[in-house]
Formats: structure tokens, sequence, C-alpha cells
């Protein structure tokens, strides 16, 4: 039998890319700073924002913002 071009093994890059956190929950964001604090920056939270803007435009890291203040408020 051919073998599922799915893979489930947690270890090579195809795995790990699947496990990343949902936008919008600040996990994603969170891990950036700690690796930003890590090699030495400044103000790691502002490298975090930058890349974020950098990648997903300004408009958008605005409704992810608001939308973790939003769940933060919630309690999720």
């Amino acid at each position: 039998m051919a073998k599922s071009k799915t893979c489930t093994c947690g270890k090579c890059a195809a795995c790990k890319a699947k496990k990343k956190a949902p936008l919008g929950q600040g996990s994603r964001f969170a891990a950036i700073e700690k690796k930003a604090a890590k090699s030495g920056a400044k103000n790691p939270a502002a490298v975090a924002a930058a890349a974020g803007i950098k990648k997903y435009g300004e408009k958008k890291m605005v409704k992810l913002e608001q939308k973790g203040k939003r769940d933060a408020k919630k309690g999720k």
C-alpha cells in the first residue's frame, strides 16, 4: 500500500509547521518576542510587531490586536 502524504511524526519540518497556533491568540507573537529578547533586543515587543506588520500588513495586525484584547477580556 502507498503511504499517506500527511506525515504525523512530529519531528519533520512539515509536522512542526502544522503545530503553529491560530492567528489572534498571541502565542506566535509571544514566541517571536521571546526569541528577540534572547537575542538581545532592547524592545522585543516592537520587534515582534514589526515582523507581524511586515508579514500581514498594518490593518490585519490592528484587527489581530483587537481580537486578542477582546478575547483576553472575555477570559479565553
